[in-house]
């Protein structure tokens, strides 16, 4: 269990400078090895950003957006869909110094119960060179196929009744 309380909130217009520099983040060991100069991997990170931020907005219209606090300062974000069969971890991210205490797994765990209380499937792409494969293995995903550098992950709606066993 994390050593951090947080809390989920939606996301606001204001908080587009911190998802950008939690975004940057996320690509900081990628592109240390680009040899692009700082200003030219600032500048194509920003790009990226606004692309992928777009591409969200438009595409998951209704999927809930939302920055994770601890102690009332953001520290990352939890995208998630809903749908009437299928719920999608869009995106979850949260800035280095807050990763590998358990935060991000309990967030996903929740986001299973309740998915597992609908009856739902829950489906996710994660970089194939993303080490937060094994994580979602051990929650029970399974890999279904590869495109490009992504590889879609889902998990089965497991029934109450069996948990309890």
């Amino acid at each position: 269990m994390s050593k951090y309380a947080v809390t989920l909130r939606a996301l606001h217009s204001d908080d587009v400078a911190f998802i950008e520099k939690l975004y940057a983040t996320s690509r900081a060991a990628e592109m240390s090895h680009s040899g692009w100069p700082a200003e030219q991997v600032a500048s194509f990170l920003s790009q990226q950003f606004q692309a992928q931020h777009a591409y969200y907005q438009t595409h998951y219209s209704d999927a809930e957006f939302l920055i994770i606090e601890h102690e009332g300062e953001a520290i990352g974000r939890l995208y998630q869909f809903w749908g009437p069969s299928v719920a999608k971890l869009i995106d979850i991210a949260l800035l280095p110094e807050y990763q590998g205490q358990g935060i991000g797994t309990a967030l996903i765990e929740a986001m299973l119960q309740r998915a597992d209380r609908q009856g739902l499937l829950v489906e996710l792409f994660v970089e194939t060179y993303n080490p937060a494969q094994r994580l979602y293995g051990r929650l029970g995903f399974q890999a279904i196929n590869e495109s490009g550098v992504y590889v879609r992950m889902h998990r089965q709606p497991r029934d109450a009744s069996r948990k309890a066993s």
